[in-house]
């Protein structure tokens, strides 16, 4: 038998996911946990894109071109909306300002 402290609830307790029987608490306790994964990997990703785009801006500043490539932007922007619909343009604008940095 074990024994929980009902104070720290557990994946599949169905007060903290809604859920109104212990089978589905299982299963969203389950897929929580999946997708805090999930975020913290993006996390990760967006953090490395956030550093690629620094490097990219001191290069091209560096040759004496301009910090933000609108047409590279627009393509970006593009390239979210095809594949995840008008939420993706939002998405994409949030990761392009990520990457500007400090403007």
């Amino acid at each position: 038998m074990t024994i929980t402290n009902p104070t720290t609830p557990s994946p599949g307790d169905t007060d903290t996911t809604g859920a109104r029987t212990p089978e589905a608490a299982e299963v969203i306790g389950g897929a929580r946990e999946r997708i805090d994964a999930l975020d913290d990997r993006i996390i990760g990703l967006v953090q490395e894109r956030m550093a690629v785009s620094a490097a990219v801006q001191r290069a091209r500043t560096a040759s004496g071109g301009r910090r933000i490539h609108l047409s590279r932007e627009n393509e970006i922007l593009g390239r979210y909306r095809d594949a995840l619909g008008r939420p993706g343009t939002a998405l994409a604008m949030t990761l392009l300002e990520l990457g500007r940095g400090r403007v």
